[in-house]
C-alpha cells in the first residue's frame, strides 16, 4: 500500500493523469462533433418526413392508413370471392357441331351448340336447316343431361363442351 501512496506523490503520476485527461478531452471533443453530426442528420430526416412533425404522429397516421387499407383489402377479397361463386354459374364451356340434317341439303348448314357452366348445366341449341324451312330448338341441360330427347348431334355438342 505504501508503494501506491509513494507513486501518487511522484511527478510520473501527475504526467500520467495529465495524459489521461488529454485523451479524455480529445474523446469528449470527438463525441461532441459526432453528436452534432447526428443531430443535423436527425433534423434533416424529420424535415423530409413532414416538415418537422413528430415521428410518433407520422407512424400513427401510417398505421391508421394501413388499417384502412386492410379493411378495403378484406372488402375486395369478399367481392372477388362472390365473383368466383357467380362465375360458376356463367357460360364457360361451348361445344359446336355442324351437320347436314337432310340428304338433299349439302354444306352442313344445320348446327348444334351447347353452352354450359362449370357444373355442365346450361342450354343446347339445335338449328335444323332444310330447303323449305329453318327451325331452331333449345333444350335445358342440367349436369350434362336433359329431360327432353337429345339428338346425336346435340349429344356430340354437349360432349365437346364438357371436355373443355
Amino acid at each position: 500500500m505504501d508503494h501506491i501512496v509513494e507513486f501518487i506523490r511522484t511527478d510520473t503520476f501527475l504526467w500520467l493523469m495529465l495524459f489521461i485527461n488529454i485523451i479524455l478531452f480529445i474523446l469528449y471533443i470527438t463525441n461532441v462533433i459526432y453528436m452534432k453530426k447526428i443531430k443535423k442528420e436527425y433534423h434533416s430526416f424529420i424535415q423530409k418526413l413532414g416538415n418537422g412533425n413528430n415521428i410518433e404522429d407520422i407512424l400513427k397516421q401510417q398505421l391508421s392508413k394501413l388499417e384502412e387499407l386492410d379493411g378495403k383489402n378484406q372488402e375486395l377479397y369478399a367481392f372477388c370471392k362472390d365473383i368466383n361463386q357467380n362465375m360458376k354459374k356463367c357460360i364457360q364451356k361451348v361445344g359446336i357441331i355442324r351437320y347436314s340434317a337432310f340428304k338433299d341439303v349439302g354444306s352442313d348448314l344445320s348446327f348444334a351448340v351447347a353452352l354450359l357452366d362449370e357444373e355442365n348445366s346450361g342450354i343446347v341449341f339445335n338449328g335444323v336447316y332444310s330447303s323449305e324451312a329453318s327451325n331452331i330448338y333449345a333444350k335445358p341441360i342440367i349436369k350434362g343431361e336433359s329431360k327432353y330427347r337429345i339428338t346425336e348431334e346435340e349429344k356430340q355438342a354437349i360432349q365437346i363442351a364438357m371436355q373443355k
